[in-house]
């Protein structure tokens, strides 16, 4: 065997293991990660539209004590990536109807991720989109970018949850096919049938 065929096979071995028993553990501490992102934007919601603050001085929880870092471009690209990675990584472990909402949650990620690369570049490169003063995504050139985020982050949000939902409670078909033991008392139904 190869180092390409090895590394290749590892990998393999660690999707499969993520997705089989340590599903539960992983998809835990993914979520932990999103609710954390969703209370930052909660957060400058809150200062901008419940206590009237500008949107320079809304910076969310960390932002507060660390100003310098809401404004770190690939802050914001490397939560999106994570987003992206996890996504895509927890993938196999659902199945049936709650896979179908989990890559709805996926394919809407990939341009998220997409919006906030072009960001990041921007941001490198100073080279601004239709000559901006600030790094903008294209979307952000019609919905002003505290607005636009959270709808980003709503519409990938909403169809991970219906998923997890689902995912915890499958059919018996979905029941038979699940590798992790997210829904222990089903699963075990299921494969006792």
């Amino acid at each position: 065997m190869t180092t390409t065929q090895s590394s290749g096979s590892r990998a393999k071995s660690l999707i499969a293991t993520i997705n089989g028993p340590w599903h539960q553990r992983v998809l835990a501490l993914y979520m932990i990660i999103v609710v954390a992102h969703w209370a930052e934007h909660i957060a400058q919601a809150v200062q901008i539209w419940g206590l009237g603050w500008s949107t320079p001085e809304a910076r969310g929880v960390l932002g507060m004590p660390f100003p310098w870092l809401i404004k770190q471009e690939w802050l914001h690209y490397g939560y999106a990536l994570v987003m992206l990675i996890g996504l895509a990584i927890l993938l196999p472990g659902f199945q049936g109807r709650a896979r179908t909402w989990w890559r709805i949650s996926l394919i809407i990620q990939v341009w998220h991720h997409f919006e906030h690369l072009l960001l990041l570049i921007q941001s490198l490169t100073g080279a601004h989109l239709l000559g901006s003063a600030t790094p903008v995504s294209i979307a952000q050139l019609v919905v002003p970018r505290v607005e636009l985020h959270l709808f980003y982050n709503a519409i990938v949000f909403l169809p991970m949850i219906v998923a997890m939902y689902l995912h915890v409670r499958p059919t018996r078909a979905e029941a038979a096919k699940m590798t992790c033991r997210c829904a222990p008392a089903r699963t075990a139904a299921a494969l006792a049938r």
